[in-house]
């Protein structure tokens, strides 16, 4: 059956991008101990009811690509790139003040650094500003061009 009357009117679209930032997993016995960079990969995806009001000037979109980019650049991208991540909660605190003083740029975070601490940090950002008419659907962050962690809305339900 087609669908003509846009009763079905429900999209996903997703933005994707890229930012280098470094982090030090503190406590861990492996080789992510140290301060080590990553290039970030990061695809938001987000869903809504295109507008159908003639006139406006989103007319057709869920949002503007362009909305969303300068969303994430301005909660994500531009903090984080070429920044270093360090947890404040532990020994990490007085390298990071150290770095800070040499003019180093430092993100103390109250979490362990990881990829799966990060969406979480980036879910729970992107949702307090988002449009209400738009929801957050899935995050994927690739650390590396084979691993990846994701936030999926459905499995966060309460």
């Amino acid at each position: 059956m087609r669908n003509t009357d846009f009763g079905m009117n429900k999209i996903r679209i997703t933005k994707i991008f890229n930012f280098e930032t470094a982090h030090a997993l503190y406590g861990y016995e492996g080789k992510c101990k140290n301060i080590h960079g990553h290039s970030y990969k990061l695809y938001v995806t987000v869903a809504g009811s295109p507008i159908q009001e003639i006139g406006h000037a989103q007319l057709g979109m869920v949002m503007d690509f362009g909305d969303l980019k300068k969303l994430i650049h301005e909660l994500i991208i531009d903090p984080l790139d070429h920044a270093v991540l360090l947890n404040v909660n532990t020994d990490h605190k007085a390298l990071g003040e150290t770095l800070l003083k040499d003019g180093h740029k430092i993100i103390f975070t109250n979490f362990q650094p990881t990829c799966e601490n990060m969406l979480l940090d980036f879910a729970q950002k992107i949702n307090e500003k988002l449009p209400k008419n738009i929801n957050l659907v899935k995050l994927q962050l690739f650390e590396t061009e084979n691993s990846y962690g994701e936030w999926i809305a459905a499995d966060n339900i309460h």
